[in-house]
């Protein structure tokens, strides 16, 4: 007897599943509940050069106790609440001030109901990313929150965007 396979709308064959908005928000924080990690492929580039557009991040649930200043926090943003993945650039009794490490904006005060969970791992093209989520978080968490970080970033992204022209 030979195997068959079977057509379905859930099998695919060596792709991701691909969710975005209120589907990604809910399937994550029904995980997270769970207590059990969670993999999900950013979108964007507000928190380069840290993370990327298209980098593997694994978030755990938000902890009980109130994670630190630098700690980076996926969370419903407070206008539209969506997704986003931001770094805790503050923190006060009544909730957590983020901000993309290359934005110029803080996201506003989010309060602790808004929190979803803390990226504990990045990936890129298969390889762990070690920069952003160490002790040099404190750091960049500080340069961010006073706005020198893009700032000091904006030469060198010119010079790598100059540099993949080139090539």
């Amino acid at each position: 007897m030979r195997h068959r396979e079977f057509d379905s709308p859930f099998l695919q064959k060596k792709k991701d599943l691909s969710l975005s908005g209120p589907a990604l928000v809910e399937l994550m924080q029904a995980v997270l509940n769970h207590k059990v990690p969670f993999r999900f492929r950013a979108g964007g580039f507000s928190m380069a050069p840290f993370i990327k557009d298209g980098d593997v991040l694994t978030v755990t649930p938000f902890p009980e106790h109130p994670p630190g200043v630098g700690r980076v926090a996926a969370f419903l943003h407070p206008v539209g609440s969506t997704l986003a993945v931001h770094r805790i650039v503050a923190k006060t009794k009544s909730g957590y001030c983020l901000k993309g490490d290359s934005m110029d904006a803080v996201d506003g005060l989010v309060p602790r109901s808004h929190m979803i969970g803390i990226i504990r791992k990045v990936e890129r093209n298969g390889r762990k990313v070690l920069l952003g989520l160490g002790p040099e978080r404190f750091l960049i968490a500080f340069l961010s929150g006073t706005g020198l970080l893009a700032r000091l970033l904006h030469p060198f992204w010119l010079l790598v965007q100059t540099l993949r022209g080139v090539r």
